[in-house]
């Protein structure tokens, strides 16, 4: 296996071990566009699986999924100027068609909103078609000019985006907050990855947007990567578009709005935050394949009745929607196909054998700590079904405590220095609220403040770059 195996060391050299683990488990393969790259089927069917989560938890809710197109005028980006501002560095543009040059540029989709926007001008007229809640997942352009990297930073790459409009603030908000809310389960309850929670500072929170909350993570390196973010607008597009309605005072108002999203970079965050040197380890609620069985069949003369087992067990694992791949290829070893799926993440292997055939039992080997168990045949499907959960747990329990001790609390600027070159990770300090500390810090020692926490700690501080009394308690990172 040197030559598809893992051969680098995830706490040595994590940079090119993570894009080796993309590669060679066949996560993505480098597309011939530079800066894009190409889902392969392991992870695109983990985006499927996010998917499946997050629209069932939106249709719960009453959002329903469209599709607006991937060219947006530039007059519409025009309209909204700091939004415009925000995003025209990254603006892929099409100024001909065949052989015709355009009479407007267009955009391709760096983000929806203007676009989807103009057409709320059109669809709202009275109170009676609030709230409109809708959704959509699609690809986005943003041309990068940084190192690209698989999943966290490409020119192109998927994800969801949800737009709403509403009669009153308070129903904004509260669309704010209860995304964020289904936000943090996928990733805590399903990709099992720990995330603070809270809102971005003016200078870092969406352009055009009245705030920003964001989720973000720690991944092993000591730099925070934004999990996703859920943008409370205000009526700052409603004004721009004139999104007006007639409510039921027979007054006309603007609509209050909310815009949020997540990408594929959580596939990226699922890959660092939990492979280890022989590759991936996938959570078992959103792995591709939950649980591989390989038959020891290699020489023995067993190897119908072995077979035979393993294709009971299989049915079984399906009748209780568990994926499952029976493995019984007959051109390589036992040895190999472990090294494999290994390398696929795939939580939980059952071997069958000649020794577990005689005894009437399976071994069961998980995928996180490497620990191999046995079980009766008939109860082979139950004790998989616990092992699965005990996984998902233990991953999210490992990945809890990775964040705790990547997060340290410091009082002054000189341990704020010191604990970001020698340990990174998230710094938890005061901050004054001055924009001009922010720009101080990220500008000396490359950290941004990732978040402020929605609960506001008693025991204040003195800002940690001016020492002004009584500063808010904030997080503060590098970041992908």
């Amino acid at each position: 296996m040197s030559d598809t195996g893992v051969t680098l060391k995830k706490n040595e050299d994590f940079s090119e071990w993570y894009t080796e683990v993309v590669l060679k488990s066949e996560m993505a393969e480098y597309a011939p566009i530079k800066g894009c790259m190409i889902l392969r089927e392991q992870s695109y069917a983990i985006w499927e699986k996010i998917q499946e989560v997050f629209n069932r938890k939106i249709k719960e809710t009453g959002h329903k999924n469209v599709y607006f197109p991937i060219f947006i005028p530039e007059s519409f980006l025009k309209k909204e100027a700091e939004h415009f501002e925000g995003f025209v560095p990254e603006v892929a543009w099409v100024t001909e068609g065949g052989n015709t040059k355009l009479e407007e540029k267009l955009a391709i989709r760096p983000t929806s909103e203007t676009i989807i926007y103009a057409t709320f001008a059109k669809w709202i007229r009275s109170w009676r078609d609030l709230p409109i809640k809708i959704n959509q997942w699609c690809n986005i352009i943003r041309w990068e000019t940084k190192a690209t990297k698989p999943f966290l930073r490409t020119r192109e790459f998927l994800w969801q985006e949800g737009h709403t409009a509403h009669v009153t603030s308070e129903e904004a908000e509260k669309e704010v907050m209860d995304i964020l809310g289904e936000y943090k389960d996928v990733m805590e309850n399903y990709l099992a990855i720990p995330v603070l929670v809270g809102v971005k500072t003016d200078k870092e929170k969406f352009a055009g947007a009245l705030y920003t909350t964001t989720l973000e993570a720690m991944m092993p390196d000591g730099k925070a990567l934004q999990m996703g973010t859920s943008h409370n607008l205000g009526q700052n597009f409603a004004r721009v578009f004139d999104i007006n309605f007639i409510g039921e005072d027979e007054k006309e108002h603007k609509v209050w709005q909310t815009s949020w999203g997540i990408s594929t970079r959580l596939i990226g965050a699922l890959v660092m935050v939990h492979g280890d040197d022989r590759g991936l380890v996938m959570p078992p609620r959103v792995a591709p394949v939950q649980v591989v069985i390989v038959p020891i069949t290699y020489k023995v003369a067993d190897s119908a009745a072995i077979l035979a087992k393993a294709k009971e067990i299989l049915d079984k694992l399906k009748v209780k929607h568990i994926t499952t791949v029976l493995d019984n290829r007959t051109e390589y070893t036992p040895g190999w196909k472990f090294n494999e799926w290994e390398l696929k993440g795939v939580p939980v292997r059952i071997e069958i054998g000649p020794r577990d055939l005689k005894q009437d039992q399976v071994t069961l080997a998980r995928r996180d700590t490497y620990q191999k168990t046995t079980a009766k045949m008939d109860e082979a499907v139950q004790a998989t079904e616990k092992l699965l959960e005990e996984i998902q747990k233990n991953l999210y329990a490992k990945a809890k405590t990775a964040l705790d001790e990547k997060t340290t609390t410091v009082q002054n600027y000189d341990d704020f220095q010191k604990t970001l070159k020698n340990k990174g990770g998230f710094i938890k300090a005061a901050w004054c609220g001055n924009s001009k500390c922010e720009e101080k810090i990220k500008e000396e020692t490359g950290a941004s403040i990732r978040l402020k926490p929605f609960e506001k700690e008693k025991n204040t501080a003195n800002c940690v770059c001016c020492g002004k009394k009584d500063g808010e308690i904030v997080y503060f990172a590098k970041s992908y």
